[in-house]
């Protein structure tokens, strides 16, 4: 099998884009390029990508021609740019992170037309994400109709939970609705529990937690390299607080929004997707890196509050587990902000966990000091190379190698 995957992760005002290569001999797949196309909406969308390697193939603003660019446009632009590229081979798959796949999707899938209806069918329950998501694969369906494209499931990973762990204390009637834990940040997961064995290979299979702290924020107990339980549920919207979501909210509020402050359920659904968490509680910023460089008194209580609900919430995900072998951060906050690292890992020393800060500091794959009874690891994800393994085993499945 010769040819490249394109790997798609479209959003509101952005495309996210990788493309893979497939080497014949070994069999595996090799990054190319990847970048994306934002502003999307406005006159000033951009497109930007690098090579493999780091080095800048494009860095434009699109045409307009005095109007916005819409995500029609921008993905015509980036097929042609793909394909006119000498070094390229042809696009053989395309594969899209679909975040939600209710209780009947969760392994990856070719798009067919009972596919795209059901999946559309879930859009109340991924409103940020799911139109999106979709819309990506009709534009590309209508572009390039002879390219299988492949639905990689968010939720999938914690497919496998117990009934007991995915259930609500609801009535049996609404619970045969689908209202149930979902999970989400899963091909996240999943890529890291893929590359456990490499990266702590004596606490692989053991009791371990990951932290995938970014915009979007979640928290994923792991035994045996699968999922036990997960901070977010029916929604995106439960468990930690994030970039602009709330995370886990009494019940009673929305109630109390609703009849006595009577917003209408757009108004609720603004406030708790797009004007709480960091935002919210900080009245200015949903960007880590800008709290973390401010000094004022609403900055620092969105840290404070994040960092709680974060060791708070590992405290239950480490009785669900009985225990803890080793907890591993990973996403763009999990990844670069050694200081919520270090306070995360300070408020957990009831557990153990003790870090050299240097290691920390330097962002070293594993930041344990040699006295902690828990081991410490930053471990990047990728979620376009779980994408793009999905893909190409979808394609295979479909023609011999």
């Amino acid at each position: 099998m010769e040819g490249n995957i394109l790997v798609i992760n479209a959003g509101s005002s952005s495309i996210k884009f990788s493309i893979f290569s497939i080497d014949a001999n070994p069999l595996d797949l090799n990054l190319l390029s990847h970048g994306q196309i934002e502003s999307i909406g406005t006159e000033d969308a951009r497109f930007r990508a690098k090579d493999g390697q780091g080095s800048v193939l494009i860095d434009e603003t699109l045409n307009g021609h005095g109007h916005s660019v819409d995500h029609d446009q921008a993905l015509t632009a980036l097929i042609t740019w793909l394909e006119g590229r000498a070094s390229n081979n042809m696009i053989i798959g395309i594969g899209h992170r679909i975040v939600h796949g209710g209780s009947q999707y969760h392994r990856p899938q070719v798009f067919d037309a009972e596919l795209m209806a059901d999946l559309e069918a879930l859009i109340p329950l991924a409103p940020l994400h799911q139109p999106h998501n979709l819309h990506a694969v009709k534009v590309l369906a209508k572009l390039r109709p002879d390219i299988p494209q492949v639905a990689c499931f968010d939720t999938g990973f914690h497919h496998d939970q117990t009934p007991l762990v995915r259930m609500y204390a609801l009535p049996e009637k609404i619970r045969r609705a689908g209202v149930q834990r979902y999970g989400f940040h899963g091909l996240s997961y999943e890529y890291i529990a893929s590359v456990l064995p490499e990266e702590l290979p004596d606490q692989a299979d053991g009791r371990i937690i990951v932290a995938h702290l970014g915009n979007g924020a979640s928290l994923c107990a792991m035994h045996q390299r699968k999922s036990v339980a997960t901070t977010m549920g029916f929604t995106a919207l439960e468990g930690l607080p994030m970039g602009t979501r709330s995370g886990a909210i009494d019940p009673g509020v929305i109630l109390y929004l609703l009849d006595e402050l009577k917003m209408t359920t757009k108004e609720v659904a603004q406030l708790l997707y797009k004007e709480s968490g960091l935002r919210g509680v900080s009245g200015d910023s949903s960007d880590m890196r800008e709290l973390l460089a401010s000094d004022t008194p609403q900055a620092a209580l969105a840290i404070d509050l994040f960092v709680y609900r974060i060791v708070r919430e590992i405290g239950s995900l480490v009785a669900a587990l009985g225990g803890l072998d080793a907890l591993i951060f990973t996403a763009g906050i999990g990844e670069n902000a050694a200081a919520i690292r270090s306070r995360v890992c300070g408020d957990l020393n009831w557990l153990g966990v003790q870090i050299d800060e240097d290691s920390n500091q330097r962002k070293n794959s594993m930041i344990n000091s040699p006295q902690s009874a828990v081991k410490v690891a930053i471990i990047p994800t990728n979620e376009e190379l779980m994408i793009a393994r999905h893909t190409f085993d979808q394609l295979k499945s479909q023609k011999p190698v």
